[in-house]
């Protein structure tokens, strides 16, 4: 018998967030980069309300979620959990594959997740407006909802190359209420020093980081919002690894590898770090970040301090990077091409608790293609880089004659992606480019 989706109920959304930072063996402080000194909070409060700084610097191993964004959780939370039967049966593989859909959520994606939190804490502390940058368009999205639902107004700069690739995404800011534009745009003086060198610059994350918080810093009501990469984003999102042990309880299994995507590392965070707690304590258990070979931050970066934007207005961070100059070129992985890697995650891979892949782009689509062809669900790019890896991992343990247990997240779906997959059809001759 199929054994398809292992549900929660409500009752059992988690009621606190668990902060690998209490665990980490060298946890590294942001720098101020008007000192290189370790950031001090009150530098921190032209960007951030008060509560998001706390939980930024927090070592307390389990932070309570506030009710109010609790019940704003139950909107679409617990996620299901589910197993790929289907997929395993198409592979001939003595592996179980479990995913955890993220998908079910208001905008598609797990970013809603911290924008919830983030909003709430913002709202609790009287902002008026919200300044934030997107990749791919799933953290705009998300960041203009939770503003919606709590009178907040919400600027969104987009890379540009995604603010063209992906126009439904940029819809779905429009209907939330928020504000969004190209970056680099002309209403920054760093956006514009930018387009004067280069009109037709495709833009990059660093790049509207900088125009968001180059916004910010401009205007007294206004506080910058980030959807990953930062502590308290990570902490956020452990919601989603915190149900999927309970579930995964229920199923009466454990995972060998825990798999994710990474950009700025927050779905893998949001899965990874509630069993890296696990790992700290003894259990013998293995995590996968994959990261496309476009942009390669953890396995080809330095890990080193560095800016989180290309106008070095953050805080320097040690991470993993290519370099906060870094653009990468126009490639489909979408909301993962950003030069720079969590602080946590980062760590961690230096620890060698986690291991990294490159995937190329035309591999990903496929195993995205196979993964809609069993299973039904149609995958966002970036989730479909956690998909292939799944796939690779199953096929080794078929090799191996192996029974083992693989978690991955599938953190968004791809319907307002199918441009993207009309130019993998054209790639490989079965359609005409979008």
């Amino acid at each position: 018998m199929r054994q398809r989706q292992f549900n929660l109920s409500q009752t059992e959304i988690p009621t606190q967030w668990y902060n690998v930072c209490a665990d980490l063996k060298n946890p590294m402080p942001p720098l101020s980069p008007a000192t290189g000194k370790p950031c001090k909070p009150e530098e921190l409060a032209e960007v951030f309300p008060e509560a998001v700084i706390e939980q930024e610097m927090s070592t307390e191993r389990w932070i309570d979620i506030p009710d109010e964004v609790r019940s704003k959780l139950a909107m679409w939370r617990p996620a299901p959990l589910c197993r790929a039967t289907f997929l395993e049966q198409a592979l001939g593989t003595p592996a179980k594959i479990y995913y955890k859909y993220e998908g079910a959520s208001p905008v598609g994606s797990h970013k809603v997740n911290t924008a919830v939190a983030q909003a709430y804490y913002n709202h609790k502390e009287g902002t008026k407006r919200i300044a934030t940058e997107t990749g791919a368009g799933q953290w705009g999205s998300a960041i203009s909802m939770a503003c919606a639902a709590y009178g907040i107004d919400c600027t969104v700069y987009m890379v540009r190359c995604s603010y063209k690739q992906k126009p439904y995404r940029r819809s779905l800011v429009h209907l939330y209420g928020a504000e969004i534009y190209p970056s680099p745009s002309d209403r920054t003086e760093f956006g514009r020093k930018i387009l004067e060198k280069d009109p037709a610059c495709e833009g990059s994350l660093g790049m509207a980081i900088g125009e968001a918080m180059e916004d910010t810093l401009a205007h007294k009501d206004v506080k910058y919002a980030l959807g990953s990469v930062l502590n308290h984003v990570v902490l956020h999102q452990t919601v989603i690894g915190l149900e999927a042990k309970k579930q995964l309880e229920l199923a009466g299994d454990y995972p060998d590898v825990v798999i994710a995507c990474v950009g700025g590392g927050s779905n893998f965070g949001g899965i990874a770090m509630p069993f890296m707690a696990d790992k700290f304590a003894g259990k013998n258990i293995r995590f996968t970040a994959v990261e496309p070979a476009v942009c390669p931050t953890i396995t080809e970066g330095e890990y080193k301090y560095d800016f989180g934007d290309t106008a070095k207005l953050t805080p320097m961070m040690k991470m993993y990077s290519l370099g906060s100059d870094f653009v990468p070129p126009p490639d489909y992985a979408g909301g993962l091409r950003y030069h720079g890697m969590s602080p946590i995650i980062s760590e961690l891979v230096n620890e060698n608790m986690i291991d990294a892949v490159a995937l190329k782009s035309i591999d990903v689509f496929a195993a995205a293609e196979m993964f809609a062809r069993t299973e039904g669900i149609v995958p966002a790019p970036e989730s479909a880089h956690a998909i292939c890896e799944a796939i690779n991992e199953a096929k080794r343990a078929k090799e191996e004659g192996k029974e083992e247990t693989i978690l991955f997240c599938l953190s968004g779906h791809g319907f307002i992606d199918l441009g993207a997959y009309d130019s993998y059809f054209a790639m490989t001759g079965r359609g005409e480019k979008a």
